[in-house]
């Protein structure tokens, strides 16, 4: 079996439900996921949507997932540390934690990728990372990668 994201929210490729995005409460979906490789030590997952205007923009980072949790809730608190669940970094809008997708309006949809990268060692990331900063340094501990994508238009 392959290491796979998921979530019961939406599936792979449709739309994202409104309550996930700024035109609504802009909470976290729930994901969930499954077979991680063996010597897994960590979870980084990080949401972006690579059809911004501005190139590839970052909405959500979150680092130092334990290796035994197998799923996120909704609304994953917008905190620097969220107990029993790891670190969050600052995402594009500026702010640390979730930000739903927000294309301009009257734009295609864009897509929304969520990845979860799975690390043979726990890094030592400093709080507020930026996804550039989690990436370099993750970036020589990367064992398996797993991707889930939704989209969202307005």
């Amino acid at each position: 079996m392959s290491f796979t994201l998921m979530s019961t929210a939406f599936k792979y490729g449709e739309r994202i439900p409104k309550k996930y995005t700024c035109d609504d409460v802009d909470i976290s979906p729930p994901l969930q996921w499954s077979n991680i490789p063996a010597g897994t030590k960590s979870l980084v997952l990080i949401m972006e949507d690579p059809d911004a205007p501005i190139g590839v923009f970052t909405h959500w980072v979150l680092y130092n997932i334990p290796p035994d949790k197998t799923e996120l809730p909704e609304n994953v608190p917008k905190t620097l540390v969220v107990e029993g669940i790891g670190m969050q970094g600052v995402n594009d809008f500026g702010r640390v934690g979730y930000g739903g997708p927000c294309p301009p309006r009257g734009h295609k949809p864009h897509r929304y990728f969520f990845r979860l990268y799975a690390l043979n060692t726990v890094p030592n990331i400093k709080q507020r990372a930026s996804k550039d900063e989690v990436l370099r340094i993750i970036k020589n501990n990367i064992i398996g990668t797993a991707e889930y994508m939704g989209t969202y238009s307005r």
